[in-house]
């Protein structure tokens, strides 16, 4: 398991780790890799998630004299740790980090999410 206390994702990118076993049927047949890039979507279990979408602090320049504490807020993302995430495997970046294969996926590849937090109404 990689330690992601060292990991910063940024802007609106989500680190997911990939499905195991994609590479097998349900019946037990192993796939070939050309066959496994054809397919169109992918899922995985989020692990990080970056800051959001940045936005611009208000302009203040009616008061010149004040001090400018220029600051980048972000519009969150909706995807969190923890949650499975359906995305479009063309848009993912694959990445090797500590002998595990992790992907990096922008918020707007992911075109589903599954929370079990909201299952327990």
């Amino acid at each position: 398991m990689v330690n992601t206390s060292k990991i910063i994702v940024v802007g609106d990118r989500v680190l997911i780790r990939p499905e195991e076993d994609l590479n097998k049927t349900s019946s037990g047949l192993y796939l070939p890799p050309s066959v496994l890039e054809k397919e169109r979507i992918q899922s995985g279990y989020v692990i990080k998630v970056g800051p959001g979408y940045p936005v611009g602090a208000p302009v203040d320049d009616d008061e010149p004299w004040k001090e400018s504490k220029k600051s980048t807020n972000y519009i969150p993302l909706q995807a969190k740790e923890g949650d499975l995430a359906v995305f479009m495997r063309k848009e993912a970046i694959e990445i090797e980090i500590e002998k595990e294969k992790l992907l990096i996926v922008p918020q707007s590849a992911i075109l589903l999410l599954f929370r079990d937090d909201l299952l327990n109404f």
